[in-house]
C-alpha cells in the first residue's frame, strides 16, 4: 500500500478530475436545456409569411417569437460623432476618467473609474428582410432601449493619457489622488447590421408589424446576429461542455483504474 501512485497529490488530481467532470456535465445540461428552449421559439423574418401568420392568429398577436432582419432607419439615421460614413439607429457616447487614489493602509495606489458624461441618442427603426432594403413587409422595433442584450458595436475608442509635470507630482502626493487617463468611446447599432429580436409581435391596422416587450414577463432581447449563426454558437457551446465532461471524466477514471491496479492487482499477481 506504500506505492507511489497512492500519494495524496495523485488522489487529489483524480478527485479534481471527477469534480470538474461533474461541473462540466451540469453546464452541459443547462446549455442543452437552454438550446431546447431556443429551438421551441418560432423564428420569423419580416416577410409576407409573418403577415399571414399574424392575420390568422388570435388578436393578431404572437406572444413570444424571434424575428431576424436587417436594421433600417425609419427616417434619417444618426451619423457617428467620430467615424465618417458610419450611421446607426442607436448611439451612445461615453466619457470616463480613470483615477488612482493613494491607500494609506495598504500603501499602494488603487484605481477608480469615474463616468463624466454619457449621451444616448436613438431614432425609430425597423427590421427588414436580409437582402431587401425596399420591402412591403417590415417589423418596427418598439422601445429598443428597454431590451436587454449586447447589441451595440464599439465604433470608436480613444485613450488620452494624463500629462504629469513636477508640480503635478508634488500636488498628487499631497492630495493622494492623480488622474491617469480619459477614455472617450462611441457605441452604435449600425444601419445594415443583422439583428434578432426576441419578444412579442403584434399586427396593427392590418399592415404595421411591431416587435415589443412581452406582456407575459418574458425577456425582451436584441441580439446582433443572424439566426443561423446565433444557434450555431449555442450548439458549439453545448458541444464544448459535453467534450470537456467526457475528457475530464475519462482522465479521472483512467488514473483511478491505474491506482487500483497498482494497489491491488500487483498484489494478486504476487500471491499467485
Amino acid at each position: 500500500m506504500g506505492d507511489s501512485s497512492l500519494n495524496p497529490l495523485v488522489l487529489i488530481g483524480v478527485g479534481t478530475s471527477f469534480a470538474f467532470s461533474g461541473l462540466f456535465y451540469h453546464l452541459y445540461q443547462e446549455k442543452k436545456k437552454e438550446l431546447k428552449m431556443l429551438k421551441e421559439i418560432p423564428n420569423f423574418k419580416p416577410d409576407d409569411h409573418l403577415l399571414k401568420v399574424l392575420n390568422a392568429s388570435p388578436h393578431k398577436r404572437l406572444q413570444y417569437v424571434a424575428v431576424e432582419g436587417v436594421v433600417q432607419a425609419d427616417g434619417e439615421a444618426l451619423p457617428s460623432k467620430f467615424v465618417p460614413r458610419c450611421h446607426g439607429v442607436i448611439q451612445k457616447v461615453l466619457v470616463e476618467e480613470h483615477w488612482e487614489y493613494w491607500n494609506s493602509v495598504t500603501r499602494i495606489w488603487t484605481s477608480r473609474t469615474i463616468q463624466k458624461n454619457e449621451t444616448n441618442n436613438s431614432v425609430p427603426f425597423s427590421l427588414v428582410q436580409p437582402g431587401s432594403y425596399i420591402s412591403k413587409a417590415y417589423v418596427k422595433v418598439q422601445n429598443p432601449l428597454e431590451a436587454s442584450g449586447c447589441y451595440m458595436e464599439t465604433v470608436y475608442s480613444k485613450v488620452r493619457r494624463a500629462q504629469e509635470g513636477l508640480a503635478d507630482m508634488v500636488a498628487q502626493r499631497l492630495s493622494g489622488e492623480k488622474p491617469v487617463a480619459m477614455v472617450e468611446s462611441e457605441q452604435m447599432l449600425r444601419v445594415g447590421s443583422n439583428l434578432i429580436g426576441f419578444g412579442e409581435v403584434v399586427l396593427e391596422g392590418g399592415q404595421v408589424i411591431r416587435l415589443q416587450a412581452p406582456q407575459d414577463g418574458r425577456r425582451y432581447i436584441l441580439v446582433p446576429s443572424d439566426y443561423r449563426s446565433f444557434m450555431e454558437r449555442h450548439e458549439a457551446s453545448a458541444s464544448m461542455w459535453k467534450t470537456l465532461t467526457a475528457l475530464t471524466g475519462l482522465t479521472g477514471a483512467s488514473v483511478f483504474a491505474s491506482i487500483l491496479y497498482n494497489a491491488f492487482g500487483k498484489q494478486d499477481d504476487r500471491s499467485r
